[in-house]
Parts: structure tokens; C-alpha cells; sequence
């Protein structure tokens, strides 16, 4: 008889967003009557950009025609969408990544959950806590976890690296030796950046140590301050060690056209092995490429208009997050984030714990956040709201939180 992954079976409950969903349209079924505001799930609100709509257009026309209609696309991705990134992305900020070193995907959320695919499964992992979930769930789902502790909420083969107001929401050297460490900057879901110093650090520990580090930049468009690095290959020495995952979702709103990138640079190897060699086998293997038309569209955010465009919606809903905070801090709250990250962190009031916070929130004032402990243990007693909503929506929202 059939057998299945019974690794699926280790996994607690349902998927964060999924668990959120299920309760807000039980609430929406009990109180037809409510006006709910979102701003839990970071999904953009503000539609495409001129230039983006423009290539998109241009592109279903080309794709009416024998002459320019196109097919499966190339196993790495058009070029003229590689060289734009490779320019843009790397280039215009000192990197030394080429065009072929970038592996086009539909997205982040894919690419952080499969790449850790060519990585054998004696692997330790390491991971800020808290932390996006797909980092863990997907181990999980590979085997290379060990057991779940309901009551400390860990995996016993996980080695968790605290991000706490204590450390300024920044990882420390695991006292552990991992193998792969996932990073995210700026984060989600904390806000929180580290300079490109501390960066550097962390390369350096890990070209000592000989792990890979799975650098997640989704959100590198919102940063602001110029000391925080917009890229891991910024610092010296991150082409041994790194591998860095890139979104058009959050800096270009492709949330729905679904669009991103996984760079490996050609120096990063174990034992002779290119890791871009066997992610590149894996990628021809298993994906057959984001649409022409989307890849069109992609390289839209690079041109004049795009760039200008896309920085253009960027600061929208970086407004928004700055609303959000300086309102919950004049509402009393203590909340993070929102400077160079669309999120922000708070830590949830009266010893509420993060779901107590979250029920509270969606029935006393019909507003939907995300509890922190979804995202682990050191989430619990925090909570996150996004900018992503419409100002309207933002300033909507805390005037009933203000009510509270």
C-alpha cells in the first residue's frame, strides 16, 4: 500500500495566513453587518504602475502573433529581464553578479521553500525567532527538523536565534554550529534592519564556519537609512556563502502576477560542487518558467517611468507604516518597525497574548492584524500590522484602535 510524508503530519495546525483567514470569515459569517479592515496578510492594495500595465499589454499583443509569440520560456529566465537585475539590482550598487547567476521564479515564498531541495537533510538550520514561517514549515516538510515541543512551540533539530527588544530584533552567533542560516532584512516580521556591518559579520562567520546563508532582501525597496545594506553581496566575500532570494511583490505589487529571483553566485561550492549547477538542474527539472508576459512586465520596473513609478507607490505605503506607528505610540502602545520595513512590530497590551490580542482586535474593532507568535516562540506578546492597506483603511483602522 501507498505510504505518505508523514513529515506533513508533524506539522502544528494549519499555515499562519491560513489559520487567520479561517477566523476572520467565521467572524464575517456571525457579523455580516461589520466593516472588516485588513492589515494582516502583506498583500499590496494600489494597483500596477502605468509602465508595468503598458509591458503588459505589449506583451499579449506579441503573444497574438506567429512573428513575436513565445512559448516555454529559457530555464534561467529571459535575458532581457537577467541583464536588468543584473544592472539595476547588483551592478548599480557594486555587486559583482552576472546575468546568469539569476534564476527567474513566480516568486520568494517558492524559491525560500524549495531551495532547501539541493541541501542534504543531515543539515542544521538556523533562524531568527521570530521568523517567516515558510523557512521552518518547509524543513519540516523535508524531514530535517526533528520533533515538535508543543509547550516551548520548537523543533528540537532547529537552532533558534532569539530576536528580541533585548537585542534590537537582530540575530546573534548561534552557539550551535548551523549549516544553513536563513536571514531576512529588512525583516519580516519584526521591521527590524542591521547595518551593513553587522552584515559583514555575518558573512565572515559564515565563510568560518562553512554554512550557506538563504538571505531573503523582499523588501530591500523600503529601505530608507544608508547605512543598511540593500543586498548581502554588498559585503566582501558573500559570493562563497550566499545565496540571496528576490520579490516583485512588495517593491513592484506583483502579488498577483507573481514574479521573483534566487541569486547563486557561480563561486559557491561544496566540496567542488556548484550549488548553482544543482539548483539550476532543479529549476529545469521542476518549473517551466513565469509567464513571457509577467516577465515583460518585470523588466517595466526597471525603465525610467518604472523606477520612478514603482518608488512612487513605496513611499505610499511606507507613509502608511509611519502613520500606523507614530499612532500606536501616541495611543500608548510600543511599537517597532515601519522606517525602512512596511511593517510594524507591537507588543500587545495588558499581558494579552498575540492570539488574545488578535480576537480582541477583529471583534472590538473589526481590524485584522497578525499575532507575533505565529511566527514563533519569541513572537509571543507581539503583534504585526502592515502598510500595505489604503491610507483611508490605515487611518480608518487606528482611530478604532484608538477607541479601544
Amino acid at each position: 500500500m501507498f505510504k505518505i510524508n508523514d513529515n506533513y503530519l508533524k506539522l502544528p495546525g494549519s499555515y499562519l495566513f491560513s489559520n487567520i483567514a479561517k477566523k476572520v470569515n467565521a467572524f464575517s459569517e456571525q457579523h455580516p453587518e461589520a466593516t472588516i479592515i485588513r492589515l494582516g496578510i502583506g498583500d499590496v492594495t494600489q494597483p500596477l504602475a502605468p509602465a508595468i500595465i503598458d509591458a503588459l499589454h505589449g506583451a499579449v499583443d506579441e503573444m497574438a502573433h506567429a512573428e513575436t509569440f513565445r512559448g516555454y520560456a529559457p530555464d534561467l529566465g529571459y535575458e532581457f529581464l537577467r541583464n536588468a537585475i543584473a544592472k539595476n539590482d547588483f551592478a548599480d550598487r557594486g555587486c559583482e553578479i552576472a546575468a546568469d547567476e539569476i534564476f527567474i521564479s513566480d516568486g520568494a515564498k517558492c524559491d525560500s521553500g524549495n531551495i532547501q531541495e539541493i541541501f542534504s537533510l543531515d543539515n542544521r538550520i538556523a533562524v531568527c525567532d521570530p521568523v517567516y514561517p515558510v523557512y521552518v514549515d518547509s524543513n519540516v516538510m523535508a524531514g530535517r527538523t526533528g520533533s515538535y515541543d508543543p509547550l516551548t512551540e520548537r523543533w528540537s533539530d532547529v537552532i533558534y536565534m532569539p530576536c528580541t527588544e533585548a537585542n534590537g530584533f537582530a540575530p546573534e552567533f548561534p552557539k550551535q554550529t548551523p549549516d544553513l542560516i536563513y536571514l531576512c532584512f529588512p525583516n519580516n516580521p519584526t521591521g527590524a534592519t542591521i547595518t551593513k556591518s553587522q552584515l559583514q559579520e555575518w558573512v565572515d562567520y559564515a565563510n568560518r564556519v562553512g554554512a550557506v546563508i538563504l538571505f531573503d532582501a523582499a523588501y530591500e525597496a523600503y529601505i530608507s537609512e544608508d547605512d543598511v545594506p540593500h543586498s548581502i553581496y554588498e559585503c566582501e566575500g558573500a559570493r562563497t556563502c550566499a545565496i540571496e532570494l528576490r520579490s516583485f511583490s512588495k517593491n513592484a505589487g506583483f502579488t498577483g502576477t507573481r514574479l521573483g529571483f534566487t541569486v547563486i553566485p557561480k563561486d559557491l561550492k561544496a566540496n567542488g560542487v556548484m550549488l548553482h549547477a544543482l539548483w539550476a538542474r532543479r529549476h529545469g527539472t521542476k518549473y517551466n518558467g513565469a509567464p513571457y508576459i509577467v516577465q515583460k512586465a518585470g523588466e517595466a520596473v526597471y525603465s525610467e517611468a518604472g523606477k520612478k513609478q514603482v518608488t512612487e507607490q513605496v513611499a505610499y505605503y511606507m507613509k502608511n507604516a509611519q502613520t500606523i506607528r507614530e499612532g500606536l505610540q501616541a495611543a500608548g502602545f510600543t511599537a517597532y518597525g515601519g522606517v525602512n520595513s512596511p511593517y510594524v512590530w507591537l507588543k500587545t497590551p495588558d499581558h494579552m497574548t498575540s492570539w488574545e490580542f488578535f480576537d480582541y482586535l477583529l471583534e472590538q474593532a473589526n481590524v485584522v492584524g497578525t499575532p507575533g507568535s505565529g511566527f514563533g516562540p519569541s513572537g509571543e506578546g507581539y503583534f504585526r500590522l502592515t502598510g500595505f492597506g489604503t491610507y483611508e483603511n490605515t487611518l480608518a483602522a487606528l482611530e478604532r484602535i484608538r477607541r479601544l
